[in-house]
């Protein structure tokens, strides 16, 4: 199965799809902006480092929290004013969700990359309100779908002449509160659009936790290196100092003073799988 040949354009000179993978990492969520530029600037210099292009994440909004007692964020304003301060300060580009399409053209003004979560990945008038702005696209595989019926949302991006699409992998639903990643999905996507491995919610235990969603951070390297040799374009990582204070997702994600092994690892798997792409039987 054929990559696509598309790229996806992230701003001027940075692309996903091409020689060099892109990581989108950070924190979940905007938790305050000291938090964010700890994260962001060690994030930076290990990505220059070890070969990635960085692009800096967190959700200015969590409205899909299990219970409604969770933390959602500090409120769009101040949340997107942190991640235009962190942008400004460490010269990243930025990408951060959307879950409404009116939350399209104001987000737009400070990111450069909207990402469309999981479960409103068929949501056309969403979808099309983020096509609309101009900014790269990046859409979730939904838990419920299946890879080769992901090509129809990237359609409709394409439909409004907005090319710059990627998708991104996060397992699938397998039973209550379990995620399994199938890597034939990888292929399959990738002869629509770039390719994202989602690292971090690909070992998420949704709702797993009662009112909020386990995880099982232990199996993350090895997810992440089997999608690595089978080949994608970029990697998504939620990261923090401390994962279990985090507001959000503590527990699948990987702790940021464990990141810098954790991407040499991803680099040498990507560079080997990479070598044997054109394989084909």
């Amino acid at each position: 199965m054929q990559r696509s040949g598309y790229t996806m354009r992230i701003q001027d000179g940075m692309y996903l799809g091409g020689e060099i993978p892109v990581l989108f990492a950070g924190p979940c969520a905007v938790e305050s902006l000291d938090t964010c530029l700890e994260i962001g600037e060690a994030l930076k210099i290990l990505a220059a480092d070890l070969g990635f292009l960085y692009v800096f994440k967190a959700s200015f909004d969590k409205a899909n929290r299990t219970s409604s007692s969770s933390f959602r964020g500090l409120g769009m304003d101040r949340a997107l004013s942190i991640l235009s301060e962190v942008g400004k300060r460490l010269q990243v580009p930025l990408l951060t969700d959307i879950h409404e399409s009116y939350q399209a053209d104001p987000v737009a003004q400070v990111v450069d990359v909207l990402q469309i979560p999981a479960y409103l990945c068929r949501q056309t008038d969403l979808l099309l309100a983020a096509a609309e702005t101009g900014k790269a696209v990046k859409v979730k595989r939904g838990q419920f779908m299946a890879p080769e019926d992901m090509r129809y949302a990237v359609e409709k991006i394409r439909g409004t002449g907005n090319d710059e699409v990627c998708l991104t992998e996060r397992g699938f639903a397998l039973g209550y509160h379990n995620l399994v990643v199938d890597m034939r999905a990888l292929p399959v996507m990738r002869a629509f659009a770039p390719v994202v491995f989602d690292v971090t919610h690909s070992v998420q235990q949704p709702g797993g936790l009662g009112g909020s969603s386990g995880g099982q951070r232990h199996f993350a390297p090895y997810l992440a290196r089997a999608a690595a040799a089978v080949g994608v374009d970029g990697f998504f990582i939620e990261t923090h100092p401390k994962p279990d204070m985090a507001m959000s997702d503590g527990p699948n994600m990987v702790p940021l003073h464990q990141m810098e092994s954790f991407l040499r690892m991803l680099k040498e798997t990507w560079e080997i799988g990479r070598k044997f792409e054109e394989i084909q039987v």
